[in-house]
């Protein structure tokens, strides 16, 4: 009975093309820890962790990120975006469908990611023109395990 189920599920990963992109390391949902923009000759730490959290969600064939404020006060911060994106085995791609910040929209990223156990380091270009942005985004996200 077990060389029937083994060879039914080989068989299973034979048939389907995406059976790879199913088991990506990738695809989860990630939080961030830090963040780094470099731009020309500065490097800068970003902010987005200091009394704040970010989470990041990828899956096969599409992501979202969510980032809020922990504070009580009456200074909310909401920042929301997602869309499709392509998968690669080094090389992750973000096509921003949405964003609450409407001049990112229509905006396509693309990133080096390196995953390390739990940690997963994804390194790209953005660059949006209506904006004058045009950096090198470095970002540091630990695995939220369930």
């Amino acid at each position: 009975m077990v060389f029937i189920v083994f060879t039914a599920s080989c068989a299973t990963k034979a048939k389907n093309p995406n059976y790879s992109q199913m088991h990506l390391p990738i695809v989860g949902t990630w939080k961030l820890i830090s963040g780094i923009t470099i731009k020309g000759t500065d490097t800068t730490l970003t902010g987005y962790t200091k009394n704040q959290e970010v989470i990041k969600i990828i899956n096969r064939t599409h992501f979202a990120f969510m980032r809020h404020d922990l504070g009580k006060d009456s200074v909310a911060v909401f920042v929301s975006g997602g869309g499709r994106c392509k998968i690669g085995d080094k090389k992750y791609i973000e096509y921003l469908d949405f964003c609450n910040y409407r001049a990112w929209e229509n905006n396509i990223f693309e990133f080096e990611y390196n995953i390390r156990g739990d940690t997963l380091i994804t390194t790209g270009i953005e660059k949006v023109d209506d904006l004058n942005v045009n950096h090198i985004n470095i970002e540091k996200l630990a695995r939220i395990k369930q």
